[in-house]
């Protein structure tokens, strides 16, 4: 790969797997990181996706001019289609954003060793051509459990339904990372994925 071009890398993995824990191990080893869950939360307060939201669904899911994002998902998890039709708005949008970063990034010096989005649905939504590489975080199903249910989510519900199995998630990785264990073994092999990515 060209020294001189900082790898983008997507991240990925089932719910609860640790994705943000590994996100910010990776930024502590010297990446720089984005969420797109972050940035789907700054669209909802720009007024070009709140009047396309409007527009499809009523007044109801922006009350008093603010998206309601809660609304929102109760709209998109119950019906398909629906969630098409979002996931077809948002995702030119984060893409748009994610590129305006990349070329921020690109443009530092020194230079990070990599650049890393975190994309919950990376595999589903078809987009691992957009990155030189990804890396799938994966997790026994208790672990992952435990950690859902502390967050306050249901492991089997809608948006875990949307998702590839976390298996074929890590198949059809790059890299695969298991994060059953210790901070410190997961540190460990995110650090040997940016040595292999030459950062």
């Amino acid at each position: 790969m060209d020294s001189q071009r900082v790898p983008l890398v997507g991240l990925t993995g089932g719910m609860g797997a640790g994705k943000s824990t590994a996100l910010a191990e990776l930024e502590r080893q010297g990446a720089v990181v984005l969420s797109t869950d972050a940035v789907v939360h700054e669209l909802y307060g720009e007024e070009r996706l709140r009047e396309a939201v409007v527009a499809r669904w009523g007044q109801d899911v922006a009350p008093g001019g603010k998206v309601d994002r809660s609304a929102v998902a109760e709209r998109v998890f119950a019906d398909a289609e629906e969630g098409a039709w979002l996931e077809g708005v948002l995702w030119p949008l984060v893409g748009e954003r994610v590129m305006e970063w990349l070329a921020e990034v690109r443009a530092r010096h020194p230079a990070p060793r990599a650049a890393v989005v975190e994309v919950p649905l990376l595999f589903e939504a078809e987009m691992e051509g957009l990155y030189d590489a990804t890396v799938a975080i994966v997790a026994d199903e208790q672990t992952r459990r435990e950690r859902a249910a502390g967050r306050g989510h249901v492991l089997q519900d809608a948006r875990a339904e949307r998702q590839l199995p976390q298996e074929e998630k890590a198949r059809r990785a790059t890299f695969a990372i298991r994060n059953d264990g210790s901070e410190r073994e997961l540190a460990a092999q995110l650090s040997a994925v940016l040595e292999n990515l030459g950062g």
